[in-house]
């Protein structure tokens, strides 16, 4: 009868306790080191951070453009603001005045930092 060789003895013993330290190493790193793991948490919080004190900027803007939209409620127009407009849709201005034109959602994502990349 032959006699099993000691080393191959020995590789089938530690075979399946190396596969499962193999296994859980794999998922140890993606828990510290993955796209969802304890070091992407920090970058998770930093941008949830910066996206609050956004929507915050935004929040402003819109009461800004809603205070704006009541103002030219056609019941009770304000002077100014029918004055702004009016120059604006003519192109009427002063010697003295500079116009610079911003659309509405490049004002917003000017005053708020918000970039197209994020």
């Amino acid at each position: 009868m032959p006699r099993p060789s000691p080393l191959r003895q020995m590789l089938k013993r530690a075979g399946w306790p190396a596969l499962v330290i193999l296994v859980m190493g794999f998922f140890a790193y993606h828990a510290v080191l993955g796209p969802n793991g304890v070091l992407a948490y920090r970058d998770y919080q930093r941008k949830l951070t910066v996206r609050k004190a956004q929507y915050a900027c935004l929040e402003k803007v819109r009461a800004d453009l809603r205070n704006r939209v009541e103002l030219l409620d056609p019941r009770h127009a304000d002077p100014d603001m029918v004055d702004e407009l009016v120059r604006r849709k003519l192109n009427v201005a002063h010697p003295d005045e500079f116009i610079v034109p911003i659309t509405g959602e490049q004002a917003a994502r000017t005053r708020c930092g918000i970039r197209l990349d994020d």
